[in-house]
């Protein structure tokens, strides 16, 4: 997952001067003293028959244990006091084989019920030290389960319901700071049961660690300053892209990302066989080689495979680029754009229930700016579009090898 990135990307660049802004080597206001977090551990909800439809036995419950849980965003008003947002959910879902229902069969199928937990917390940390603090957190949680019917046919009975609803979260844990950016977590969240739901608790125990952004010193920036005018290095400030999607060379750069050796993105049920982009982005940060983050605003046109349907998407999103090489006529680079928010005008497409208007665009690829100053710019990704579980119907949307030409002003 992936899963809820706030809009604070939008107004970076409206958080900072303009002289500030061209300059982008110190952190925008908005994510000074902010963070994220990477917590991995032990989940435990204990699915069972209690969570089935009147009718059916449990013959078995796979219950997997590992699970991420990740702060997307958190932001620190002082030493004492934060404010977050978090996904967790299983790295594998939980499966039932059941018995019994309208025709009284045996099902050999393992059903997967999804589940994951959004939250909005407040944070309040006790600093025991230099290098020791602990904290505890509350404040809401949004589950999300997607349950199943029999033998998968929405015509029948529901074994396990759909579910969507908001609760409660609550956690605590242990902090050592290694220095004022990195910090090393041992971590314990809890959201209770829901019993109209027939949901059962849910508790996860996860180490982990947090990254959180503080003003570089002007002593650092002095030498970043150096370091970047010494190299030439050129980190364009605003981009127009133009792109073209197209399936002709399938889906196997999609599948490899998704399920192939590197899963490290994500895929759909609904494809996507071509469309059109038009995008803007614009720099609000950059290290002195490699790192650079920037915001963006994308509007889509697309066709589907196999029903032809034309449907339409608009996004904001942040965009992390890491530039690979370095060289006089070129830069070659690496980005990753991640839960960005968007809406969708296809909720059913190619008969895939793809959820609510409101969604996420997701999208990975590699490109390079050529020229002196960098102006021109191509570059070619993959994307995808899903709620990340915000809501029960989430099959997701595939968009194939889209090539982009861009210029940079």
């Amino acid at each position: 997952m992936k899963s809820q990135l706030l809009l604070i990307v939008l107004f970076f660049s409206f958080n900072n001067s303009l002289s500030a802004q061209n300059e982008r080597i110190q952190y925008p206001a908005a994510l000074s003293n902010s963070y994220f977090e990477i917590n991995y551990g032990y989940i435990d909800y204990p699915f069972s028959s209690e969570s089935l439809e009147p009718g059916y036995t449990v013959e078995e419950v796979h219950i997997p244990r590992a699970a991420p849980r990740i702060v997307l965003y958190g932001h620190e008003f002082n030493k004492y006091f934060a404010a977050q947002i978090s996904y967790t959910r299983p790295i594998f879902w939980v499966r039932y084989r059941i018995i019994g229902g309208t025709n009284n069969y045996n099902d050999s199928s393992n059903h997967p019920v999804f589940m994951n937990i959004g939250g909005l917390t407040l944070k309040g940390t006790l600093p025991l030290g230099n290098y020791f603090s602990i904290y505890g957190e509350g404040g809401l949680a949004v589950v999300t389960r997607t349950g199943f019917h029999e033998i998968d046919d929405p015509a029948l009975p529901d074994v396990v319901k759909d579910a969507n609803y908001a609760s409660f979260l609550f956690g605590t844990g242990f902090n050592y700071h290694i220095n004022k950016n990195w910090t090393l977590k041992l971590s314990a969240i809890y959201s209770p049961s829901h019993k109209k739901s027939k949901q059962p608790h849910t508790s996860h125990i996860a180490a982990g660690f947090a990254f959180t952004m503080r003003d570089i010193p002007e002593e650092k920036l002095a030498k970043k300053r150096e370091k970047v005018k010494e190299h030439n290095r050129v980190f364009p400030l605003q981009m127009i892209q133009v792109g073209y999607a197209n399936n002709s060379f399938g889906y196997r750069v999609n599948d490899f990302f998704s399920e192939g050796t590197v899963p490290v993105f994500w895929g759909g049920l609904a494809h996507v066989e071509n469309g059109i982009t038009v995008q803007y982005q614009r720099n609000v940060f950059h290290g002195k080689k490699i790192f650079s983050l920037d915001w963006g605003a994308t509007v889509g046109a697309w066709r589907s495979v196999e029903e032809k349907q034309e449907f339409y998407s608009i996004a904001v999103f942040p965009l992390f680029r890491f530039n690979l090489l370095h060289t006089k006529p070129f830069d070659f680079y690496f980005n990753y754009s991640l839960a960005g928010p968007a809406l969708i005008s296809g909720k059913k497409i190619d008969g895939n229930e793809t959820g609510p208007a409101f969604t996420f665009q997701d999208y990975m690829g590699a490109g390079f700016f050529i020229g002196k100053q960098r102006t021109i710019n191509t570059e070619v990704r993959i994307a995808h579009y899903s709620n990340g579980n915000l809501f029960p119907n989430n099959e997701g949307v595939k968009i194939p090898l889209t090539f982009n030409l861009g210029y940079t002003f």
